[in-house]
């Protein structure tokens, strides 16, 4: 039976306890306990449905598929085929104005298409691109901001750490969401390599040109033989092919993709240099991220079974759908309310707090499921680039090392990235076609 003082303590408990400082998943985890037991008055059944909720998920086979998939993309990492992809990148497009930011973005792009993590993007290449650009005379500003906003690419292009949070949370499949962030990804690519293009064209200082006239071409990564580089790509090309090809053509599961995924980049690893000690480097390296995770996963999927036993996201959706706001005016405040989140606490812990409410409401109120998960995803990412705490901008920072540009600065240079990322969700609202394009035709 649904209680509003229940429901009200539920929701601000959990508030109070993530803005203090407590862990996401400890605080989940505190707010499911209290609410379930004030629903039910008994410990034994707040117990029972806490070793109901964690054995159900050990025994889904689904969250194997997050820390595979980190692991893929470590492996890739350590291989430094990323590196060879950017300088092949670079020199195959070197009368472009702004070729060292173009190439980053395509980078990341590609890189995207194996870590599926932003934050891995950020601090790869800001140690890749951003030395590249320095000894050019870009401007660091402009540099960083490239870097950052281009690493939001790396939840939205598959495999996405966050797309696979939000099919587990949500219960869709992960299959049709890696294929719903394919077109949408294309299209801020784009937008991103227009918005660099026009600014070169329109201010070639920025991109160490003066006066129209471009300085001496650098060979970037001149040392490295186009054997290398080819073999980068065709190593990585067969990963993403394989995995992705064979989730969404159904010969396997994305668990087993994942898994396929990264033999594939160990062996793409061994093949260019990694060995014991780097090995067992990337699996701890892995194990230290993805445990959390999974706890998290845990703890948000008891705080969602508390969610439903409360009766709170039913009075949530009663709450908003009798207030006369149109549908889009609720959809911008679930987007403000990501933004600010944004500003403090890191993706998947936004994801965990919000999806199970907002999720069913944004159905409830006609959206389309697959397009309001890549708008939600959008939306996230976009939170990791708002100021005064994104967390893509002050991994930048801490990855360059490079005490002459100060925070204030990256943040002032996403500002255009972080725009087009609007841009990109109001078309997604209008044209939900983009994101259900691909999933439609294959599914």
């Amino acid at each position: 039976m649904f209680d509003v003082n229940t429901a009200v303590l539920i929701v601000v408990l959990l508030l109070m306890l993530v803005f203090i400082g407590v862990h996401v998943a400890v605080a989940l985890g505190i707010t499911s306990v209290i609410g379930l037991y004030l629903v039910t008055g008994k410990f034994r059944i707040v117990e029972a449905t806490l070793a109901s909720t964690a054995a159900e998920a050990l025994r889904d086979f689904t969250f194997a598929v997050i820390p595979l998939f980190m692991l893929m993309g470590e492996f890739i990492g350590r291989s430094g085929a990323i590196s060879d992809i950017y300088v092949a990148i670079n020199r195959g497009i070197q009368r472009l104005p702004g070729r060292l930011a173009i190439a980053t973005v395509l980078g990341n792009a590609i890189f995207s298409f194996v870590t599926g993590v932003s934050i891995a993007s950020a601090a790869a290449f800001s140690r890749i691109a951003y030395p590249e650009m320095k000894s050019f005379g870009y401007d660091r500003g402009f540099a960083l901001g490239a870097i950052a906003g281009s690493s939001c690419l790396g939840m939205l292009i598959p495999p996405s750490v966050l797309m696979i949070v939000w099919g587990i949370l949500t219960e869709q499949s992960i299959g049709r969401l890696f294929l719903a962030g394919v077109l949408p990804g294309a299209l801020l690519v784009f937008l991103f390599l227009a918005y660099i293009i026009i600014s070169s064209l329109l201010r070639p200082e920025w991109v160490g040109e003066a006066h129209g006239r471009p300085k001496a071409i650098i060979e970037t990564g001149k040392d490295v033989p186009s054997s290398r580089m080819l073999g980068s790509i065709g190593g990585i090309g067969f990963i993403i092919t394989a995995v992705l090809g064979g989730i969404w053509f159904g010969y396997f599961t994305p668990t087993e993709g994942a898994g396929a995924g990264a033999a594939l980049a160990l062996l793409l690893a061994f093949a260019k240099g990694m060995r014991g000690k780097e090995l067992r480097e990337a699996v701890f390296a892995v194990g230290r991220t993805a445990a959390p995770i999974l706890i998290l996963l845990l703890m948000a999927a008891l705080y969602s079974r508390t969610l439903a036993m409360t009766g709170v996201t039913s009075a949530i959706q009663t709450f908003f759908l009798e207030t006369g706001l149109e549908p889009w005016m609720i959809l911008a405040l679930m987007v403000l309310v990501w933004f600010l989140l944004g500003m403090v606490i890191d993706s998947i812990s936004i994801m965990l707090l919000t999806v199970p409410i907002f999720e069913p409401l944004a159905t409830a109120l006609g959206y389309d499921r697959i397009a309001f998960a890549i708008v939600g995803i959008l939306a996230i990412e976009a939170g990791l680039l708002t100021p005064p705490f994104g967390l893509l901008v002050y991994t930048v920072k801490a990855a360059i090392r490079d005490d002459e540009v100060s925070v204030r600065t990256i943040f002032q240079s996403s500002i255009p990235y972080w725009i087009i990322m609007l841009v990109g969700m109001v078309m997604i609202v209008i044209f939900p076609e983009i994101a259900n394009f691909l999933p439609d035709l294959l599914f």
